[in-house]
């Protein structure tokens, strides 16, 4: 008699080996769509937590970013000439950009196990909290973004103001990422709490195979060209990204050194129709991506309140 479990043997078995239903990628994002409000009142609470008890709450959001760029133009104007006019504004435009990317892959990562008590108690779709970290990185990208524009108008640099509704498309594709990115993370780091002090190295080696501090002609695409292999170049999905906010706002792709007189191919000088075919593309593959992440997620949440 013993050959066969006893049914709540049986059903404790099968209890430990099953997860909870995967819902549908359609009835998932009609979910998220419905918890928008949760999702907003997530995001308003990350921003208020950063700067509870400051006493210039969110002007920090403004004068960080502000004094940053204050710094890096004393910095390249001053000491590190490196022949690039207006180096700053190339070097800032790349920036911002990153720093969304990497704010909100960094702290969507292991966001489900910093909230473990509220998903444990909570019925709601776990993927909005991963979702909001990248909002509160939105918020504090437009900031950012505000303040270069302020700077470069300024300055009076020269910016590609007829090109500037492909910034549009390429952030809509750097948001979609970053959240494809956030999400998986967040649930895979339920299971693998290293996984989140791994991301960390990874952004940081991410960052320096990204033009951002760096220009186009000096980048790995120069001696990957004389190889044939320019596409591996465009393997990272926010190079493209990163290359379109400097070619909007910097705007030459090629400038004369202020070292040495000579020319120096900063940017692709890619016309309106390539940078546009570049971009529609980026961001179907970033729309397949966040889908596919949600996919992904749905599959991995069924155990999340065990694992926590």
């Amino acid at each position: 008699m013993d050959a066969a479990a006893s049914p709540p043997e049986r059903s404790a078995t099968t209890a430990a080996r099953v997860v909870s239903a995967r819902t549908p990628l359609v009835p998932r994002l009609r979910n998220l769509l419905e918890r928008r409000e949760l999702l907003w009142g997530l995001i308003v609470s990350d921003i208020r937590i950063k700067y509870k008890g400051s006493a210039l709450g969110l002007i920090w959001s403004m004068l960080s970013p502000a004094l940053t760029l204050a710094t890096y133009y004393l910095v390249f104007s001053v000491f590190l000439k490196n022949g690039i006019p207006g180096f700053v504004v190339y070097l800032f435009a790349g920036l911002v950009v990153w720093t969304m990317f990497q704010t909100a892959v960094s702290t969507s990562t292991g966001v489900i196990v910093d909230r473990a008590g509220l998903v444990k108690k909570v019925s709601f779709p776990r993927e909005i909290l991963a979702l909001s970290n990248v909002g509160a990185s939105i918020f504090y990208f437009v900031i950012q973004f505000a303040i270069l524009v302020g700077f470069v108008l300024l300055v009076g640099h020269h910016v590609t103001w007829s090109w500037a509704w492909l910034l549009l498309i390429a952030f809509v594709s750097l948001a979609l990422f970053a959240a494809a990115l956030g999400i998986v993370m967040s649930a895979i780091t339920v299971y693998l709490r290293d996984v989140r002090h791994l991301m960390d190295v990874l952004l940081q080696l991410w960052f320096w195979v990204s033009p951002v501090v760096y220009s186009y002609s000096n980048s790995l695409a120069t001696p990957l060209h004389n190889h044939g292999l320019t596409a591996l170049y465009f393997v990272n999905p926010i190079t493209p990204i990163i290359l379109t906010f400097q070619r909007v706002i910097y705007g030459s792709p090629i400038v004369t050194s202020t070292t040495s007189g000579l020319p120096l191919h900063v940017l692709p000088s890619w016309p309106l129709s390539t940078f546009a075919t570049m971009n529609v593309v980026i961001l179907a593959v970033a729309l397949v991506a966040f889908l596919a992440a949600l996919a992904v997620f749905g599959r991995l949440e069924g155990n999340f309140e065990s694992e926590l």
